[in-house]
């Protein structure tokens, strides 16, 4: 038995939900591919498929061994595609993963110029502050923010994405400027939201970890909405250096100093990540786009 072909027939008939269309893509008779899924299922010693008269499902076993497959034939087109595309002009859909804060400040302004230069590239970009993992995900290449992932990836370092905190003119008039960081505790606190929970505001003292939040005034996933409050005098602030970037050069905002440093969590050297495996980097369009965005965001975290 050709047990390739078998998984090919068998991952298309789950696709369809029938033996006949799925007989359609192969151009081959809808008997023949049902006797080989047959013959596949024979030597797994399992039921894949329920058939009945109307619709084609996946049993239990069926589905996690449709998932199975589904990552081996994915890296199959995919060592295909780097042969093809050897040595070749960066072509067709990259598929790019980014958090939504730094995919639109930063990530999205940049690849109108990089589409500018690779005409023959057609963007596939999706921002999410969720976790991914590459081969699951089926994306070429993602950008993510925190400490170094612990997957079969290459990781870049792109630039720090540690958090500062900040205040309006307007609210530190009012309520005065906090001269240590535990006097944080009573002011209006601005929280961000990730996917695992709000961040909190964390101060290294002495060798402990200290939580200096004060009561939330707002909390919220959207962070270019936090900063109109923070702008607007509703509280205290804490996000990364360059998304406040602006806001800290016009005065709108202003960054609180403390003896001690604050941070959102215990680990350290918290940065942002472009991520990719390591096989892919021989296709051109990607090689192309981790080459560019490596060098212009590096670039642009000097200055």
């Amino acid at each position: 038995m050709d047990q390739l072909r078998a998984i090919r027939y068998f991952s298309k008939v789950v696709e369809t939900g029938s033996f006949t269309k799925a007989a359609k893509v192969f151009d081959v008779p809808p008997s023949s591919l049902s006797r080989r899924i047959a013959d596949l299922e024979k030597s797994l010693g399992a039921t894949l498929l329920k058939r009945s008269t109307r619709i084609v499902k996946l049993t239990e076993v069926g589905q996690v061994y449709y998932n199975d497959v589904q990552q081996i034939l994915n890296q199959l087109e995919q060592s295909k595609e780097t042969v093809r595309s050897y040595q070749t002009t960066p072509m067709g859909r990259l598929r790019i993963s980014s958090m939504v804060g730094f995919g639109e400040k930063i990530l999205l302004p940049l690849l109108e110029e990089f589409s500018a230069l690779y005409p023959q590239i057609v963007l596939d970009v999706s921002l999410s502050d969720e976790l991914s993992t590459l081969g699951r995900d089926d994306v070429d290449i993602a950008i993510r923010g925190g400490h170094a992932p612990n997957e079969r990836v290459l990781a870049v370092r792109l630039m720090d994405n540690s958090f500062i905190p900040v205040a309006s003119p307007s609210y530190l008039e009012t309520h005065g400027m906090p001269c240590d960081a535990f006097e944080l505790r009573q002011h209006n606190g601005l929280y961000f939201k990730t996917p695992s929970g709000v961040t909190p505001w964390l101060c290294h003292i002495d060798d402990q970890w200290h939580d200096v939040s004060g009561p939330a005034a707002v909390i919220s996933n959207n962070g270019p909405w936090l900063a109109q409050r923070a702008c607007a005098g509703d509280g205290i602030l804490m996000s990364t250096r360059w998304a406040l970037a602006s806001y800290l050069e016009s005065g709108a905002l202003q960054e609180l100093t403390f003896e001690h440093e604050l941070a959102v969590t215990q680990h350290a050297d918290m940065a942002i990540y472009l991520l990719y495996q390591k096989q892919r980097y021989l296709v051109p369009k990607v090689k192309a786009a981790v080459d560019f965005l490596i060098e212009r965001i590096k670039l642009a975290d000097k200055y």
